[in-house]
């Protein structure tokens, strides 16, 4: 019954979003954009004019899932937004197949995809934390295996919200651990009353975290609990591998399945796709920032003696040498004040060679301080990103001494061309280590598509106005 009256919930706000679209986008045509642009006189009729367009919008959610799947934040948005696109590709075909140019308003239809853009993840995604809320969508979910692999998966749901998962217990066969609370979850023992606790506690989803259990007792677990609960999500024991664009492949006869990972920035086409996207980002940040670079040099320039910009040496794609170039945040003599430094002060030394970084470093201007805190003095490497030496996203740019630090992952993090922001700047940036920084970099290039681009670019902008991790 719950799930019925979420559907319905979940139709009917849709339904009212897209006619909420539909009446911003047919106002703006018919009361506004006249007053700027010579319109003919608007003869596109009302909403109910436009009914039709309804039933294909709803078509298109429906084919993507959006009623039925779980999705995290960010795959909500990307589902929704490849929803609204084909919609609006298909409303168009159907207008000009049918010949109903003359009918119905064209800009209506763009405004109110554009419109749609914006107002559908707002809407949808706090309508839907407001039916969880009211227990519609939330699902009580079992996990068996209570070490590090079931903790990690206990840590992600609750940092997701967006899928509806809320975990009940933990299940585990190591008697040191039953009755204890992990996170306030309860860890109750015995992996084998898994069924009991399904039907006694409401449990609709099975996770199965026990990278340590042999093949047949997982093979045992997965076939028996299968048909017991709604669905079994195994979480296997190879961490760390590419995930984002994984396909699984199907071999029936022989009932075994292959992990399909693709190495996607090989391919010429998403290089050519990637390059695309930094030019036009790129070409529209130096457009609109302008000004502010004018006004930031001018800042600098009066606050201390030396150049507004400098530029460093620094490791680009396939381990070649450019110049980087950045907004100046020390007083001149940086570079011998740090010997200085490394050489008079332990503290400082070792702090230095765990992560390349000084928290509290004596070298910096005041304005440097304020640049540095919100990333504006990484500006003037939207002139590399036009060159073609950096890309918007992507590893972090390192110095030439850093390669021995980087170690193994070398190859993978200079495979591509690094980036003004990237993973580790959105994920805790100067709190951070270093080697959990090298982590982010390649697992960004093993999994790299140009929605986790839009998605790091997103989520940079929400970094720098709240000044997270900055230093």
């Amino acid at each position: 019954m719950k799930k019925v009256l979420y559907f319905v919930c979940l139709f009917v706000i849709d339904l009212s979003t897209i006619a909420l679209s539909l009446e911003f986008a047919i106002l703006i045509r018919r009361e506004i954009l006249p007053s700027f642009i010579r319109f003919p006189e608007f003869l596109g009729g009302y909403i109910l004019t436009y009914w039709w367009v309804f039933p294909i919008w709803i078509s298109f959610f429906v084919y993507e899932g959006l009623f039925t799947k779980r999705f995290s934040f960010w795959d909500e948005i990307k589902q929704l937004w490849k929803a609204i696109f084909f919609s609006t590709i298909a409303v168009f075909s159907i207008l000009f197949l049918g010949k109903m140019g003359e009918k119905y308003s064209r800009t209506v239809i763009i405004l109110m995809s554009l419109i749609s853009f914006f107002v559908f993840p707002a809407l949808r995604i706090n309508a839907k934390k407001l039916l969880m809320n009211m227990g519609l969508l939330r699902s009580k979910v079992l996990i068996l295996g209570a070490g590090k692999t079931g903790q990690l998966v206990a840590k992600a749901l609750k940092e997701e919200q967006n899928l509806g998962y809320k975990v009940a217990g933990f299940l585990d066969d190591d008697p040191e651990k039953a009755g204890k609370l992990i996170d306030g979850i309860k860890v109750h023992r015995g992996i084998d009353r898994a069924e009991r606790y399904i039907g006694r506690s409401g449990i609709s989803a099975i996770i199965i975290a026990m990278p340590g259990a042999g093949k047949e007792r997982l093979n045992e677990l997965i076939n028996r609990l299968q048909h017991k609960a709604e669905n079994i999500l195994f979480v296997p024991d190879i961490l760390g591998i590419a995930v984002l664009g994984t396909k699984l492949q199907h071999f029936f006869r022989e009932q075994a399945f292959a992990l399909e990972i693709q190495n996607n920035l090989a391919k010429p086409l998403n290089i050519f796709i990637k390059r695309c996207f930094d030019f036009i980002v790129g070409s529209l940040f130096i457009l609109f920032l302008f000004f502010p670079v004018i006004i930031i040099s001018l800042l600098i320039k009066f606050d201390s003696p030396g150049p507004a910009i400098f530029s460093q040496l620094r490791i680009g794609r396939k381990g070649k040498l450019f110049r980087c170039y950045k907004f100046r945040t020390m007083y001149k003599g940086a570079e011998e004040k740090l010997q200085d430094l490394l050489g008079n002060n332990e503290h400082i030394r070792r702090e230095w060679e765990q992560s390349w970084k000084i928290k509290d470093d004596p070298r910096i201007t005041k304005v440097g301080k304020f640049l540095r805190k919100t990333s504006l003095d990484e500006l003037p490497q939207l002139i590399n990103v036009l060159r073609g030496k950096m890309s918007i996203v992507g590893p972090r740019p390192y110095l030439p001494d850093e390669v021995n630090a980087v170690g193994e992952k070398m190859h993978i993090c200079f495979s591509v061309t690094p980036g003004i922001t990237g993973l580790w700047q959105v994920s805790g940036r100067s709190n951070t280590s270093y080697d959990y920084r090298v982590a982010l970099d390649s697992w960004y290039v093993r999994n790299w598509n140009l929605w986790l681009d839009v998605v790091i670019l997103f989520k940079t902008v929400k970094t720098v106005l709240k000044r997270e991790g900055a230093c």
